[in-house]
């Protein structure tokens, strides 16, 4: 059998359908939670535009156990850390980030309203079927928020009577070290009228070993990455019930607990740096999803869910970790929950033109409060409340028989109910005082269109246009960064407006796609210096006035809309069989942002300012191999040009260069249900970093057993 007959998994980018033998088909797809999406024909099971599809599969084939290590094979998005003390991972979808590319697990947003830092690092994909990573045009039917693109998890579901996958993995450093160990369990069982299932995944890491080219510093010796472990678990509970063909209704709880450390830059001094570990980050969810046929042209979607998110930071004395008596050791607790629903409706005028509505709408709920020991006090709990509707109405219209315009448009409102927080004392014995901030609601009307033109065989002709705006969470208008800033409870939406023209076809077996992108960015969040009129200073020459009081003009920073920016690039993918036995995936990715951050009444920015954290180009490539049945042998590449990244300080800007890194991996199928897999990453062992001051992994090896039935 050819390798490339096992289908295109991606509609957006066949090259990531794995397609070498040792690879099954994709396991049960918990339909009901994937995302909308636009489609060639309108079909769901048809290729859609701007979407990129991982399957489990393809996850399990290249080691990629969490979401970051995923979506480092998908073009038009790379991956990063923060560095710091928060240690967090992050994602960047053609330019736009965490903060501006919604995160779902089965179509429910993980949204964190206080500042919505999702660290990537602690999603696992083992009990994951697909991921949706939309780019671009995502369609106003999934919610608020989408400015650049969507991710969704995808959960999976049980197809056969009895269903069971197992793996347990290792993972070790450059000189075969222990770093690390991984496992899962997927069990399931469906029948004519329900199904049930329960999935649980677990990764270990003690620490990470740097390259050997690394010399070592003051703060980090050469070999094992200080302060670098970290430990992921996830459960998956399912239980639905499918009375036809077309209904189904399902209930799910799903749940992800973490902790981390946080390694020290290797480019500052010891006692310039923070001890802070994070022992808690664990959200969950339960949900219900349901479709419902009405008729054969008619039918009703609804999700209602609950979420929890609880989170704990912990900064201690030195870097012993055993002392919180000075005034810089803290803990810092969150406590949040929301709950909400979303009901979409759809009709199809006979084939012709197809109509969905949907409306939305989320409580969120912020609870903080923090311990600080010098001197000694515990803050009362602070809470923040907003409310977020959206109504959103998409149209389908076939105007000839290959060509289909997609029409939305949607209306966004958030509601601030309060938002609180807490001066805490300054000397033993005192007490501190609540600060109540005054409350903004925020509005935002999205449009977008795109037009179609269906080739043979799946492959399209496209061009789409899409406006959408963002709202600033909690952090962005009220965070004082520890009193380095000044609140703007008026922070206004942000917004962007996406072009994109591109196509997919099939040339002599080869699957090429393509796609050239344009966004124009208008009221971006930024933080940026200004002049402040201090009015609480001591200083007896006052030099402004603020609301008729006397004070002292002072530069200080402030989060605001601050002007225009441009992301500016394309994609480009090719796969396909090479020989009978020798398949092959190229997809290169190229991304220019500038963001102009000046505001005309403000202090210069920093000199030489740079946007910060991603590459302008990236090139992910591999071969899957079959010299004999049963054993695959597939090499990969990866490569990054420069990525500008700036000093703890944020004073001053650095390019952290450009790296090649080479991988390879060998899965042998002992049986139909037992299959072993030996792989190493970085084998050339090379020296990089994407984030100033913060070495990357060296070589590394992994070893998976999985068994399934």
């Amino acid at each position: 059998m050819r390798m490339g007959r096992f289908g295109m998994s991606s509609s957006a980018l066949a090259l990531l359908a794995i397609a070498a033998p040792a690879l099954g088909q994709s396991e049960g797809v918990f339909s009901l939670g994937r995302i909308e999406q636009v489609t060639v024909t309108g079909a769901a099971s048809t290729p859609a535009i701007g979407e990129t599809k991982l399957e489990n599969d393809q996850l399990t084939a290249f080691n990629a156990l969490t979401l970051d290590k995923a979506l480092e094979m998908v073009p038009g998005v790379s991956t990063s850390i923060t560095g710091g003390t928060r240690n967090e991972q992050l994602f960047f979808v053609r330019g736009f980030d965490r903060f501006q590319t919604p995160l779902f697990v089965d179509g429910i947003r993980v949204y964190l309203p206080a500042d919505n830092r999702l660290d990537i690092g602690f999603f696992t994909t083992a009990n994951l079927a697909q991921v949706q990573v939309e780019k671009g045009y995502v369609s106003v039917l999934s919610g608020p928020g989408a400015l650049g693109g969507a991710i969704n998890l995808v959960t999976r579901k049980p197809t056969k009577e009895y269903e069971a996958d197992a793996r347990i993995g290792l993972t070790a450093g450059n000189e075969l070290g222990y770093n690390g160990y991984n496992a899962s369990v997927y069990l399931g069982h469906a029948e004519s009228l329900y199904y049930v299932s329960a999935s649980g995944t677990l990764t270990k890491t003690d620490q990470f070993r740097m390259s050997d080219d690394f010399s070592g510093t003051t703060t980090q010796a050469k070999g094992d990455r200080n302060n670098s472990s970290s430990r992921n678990y996830s459960l998956n509970l399912k239980a639905g019930y499918t009375p036809n063909a077309s209904d189904e209704y399902s209930i799910s709880y799903t749940g992800q607990w973490g902790r981390k450390e946080a390694p020290y830059s290797v480019a500052d001094t010891l006692a310039s740096q923070r001890n802070w570990t994070w022992p808690y980050w664990n959200v969950q969810n339960v949900y219900f999803l349901s479709n419902t046929a009405l008729s054969d042209a008619a039918y009703v979607k609804s999700k209602v869910f609950y979420s929890s998110f609880l989170n704990g930071l912990y900064s201690y004395d030195d870097a012993s970790f055993t002392a919180q008596t000075l005034p810089k050791s803290f803990r810092s607790l969150y406590s949040d929950y929301a709950y909400g629903a979303n009901l979409e409706t759809g009709y199809s005028f006979g084939g012709v033109d197809t109509f969905k509505l949907s409306g939305f709408y989320r409580h969120d709920s912020h609870t903080e409060w923090q311990i600080i020991y010098k001197p000694a006090f515990t803050e009362p709990k602070q809470t923040s409340v907003e409310d977020t509707w959206s109504i959103a109405a998409e149209n389908r219209f076939n105007i000839a028989e290959k060509l289909t315009l997609v029409a939305g448009l949607s209306y966004d409102y958030r509601h601030l109910l309060k938002a609180e927080d807490y001066n805490d004392p300054t000397t033993a014995g005192a007490t501190g005082s609540f600060a109540h901030y005054p409350v903004h609601d925020g509005s935002a009307l999205n449009v977008q269109g795109e037009l179609i033109y269906a080739l043979a065989d799946g492959g399209n002709l496209h061009a789409s246009i899409s406006d959408r705006a963002r709202f600033p969470t909690l952090f962005d208008r009220f965070s004082t960064k520890f009193g380095t800033t000044i609140s703007n409870a008026a922070l206004e939406t942000e917004r962007a407006i996406n072009y994109e023209i591109g196509g997919a076809d099939t040339f002599y077996g080869i699957h090429v796609e393509g796609a050239v992108f344009y966004s124009r960015v208008t009221k971006a969040i930024a933080n940026v210096p200004i002049l402040f009129c201090d009015t609480t200073s001591t200083a007896a020459k006052k030099t402004c006035t603020s609301g008729g009081v006397a004070g002292v003009s002072t530069t200080t920073t402030q989060t605001q809309n601050v002007g225009a920016g441009d992301y500016t690039g394309f994609e480009l993918s090719a796969s396909g069989d090479i020989t009978d036995t020798l398949f092959a995936g190229l997809s290169y990715g190229y991304v220019d942002r500038a963001l102009n951050a000046q505001g005309p009444a403000n202090p210069a920015l920093t000199t030489g300012y740079h946007l910060t954290g991603m590459p302008n180009s990236n090139l992910f490539a591999y071969l899957a191999w079959t010299p004999v049945k049963d054993l695959t042998l597939r090499p990969s590449i990866q490569t990054d040009s420069n990525r500008w990244s700036t000093n703890t300080a944020g004073t001053l800007y650095y390019k952290t260069g450009s790296f090649f890194l080479t991988n390879f991996q060998a899965e042998y199928q002992f049986t139909d249900n037992l299959g072993l897999s030996l792989g190493v990453k970085n084998l050339f062992d090379v020296n990089y970093t994407v984030t100033y001051g913060y070495p990357s992994e060296g070589r590394n090896y992994f070893f998976n057993l999985r068994v399934k039935s």
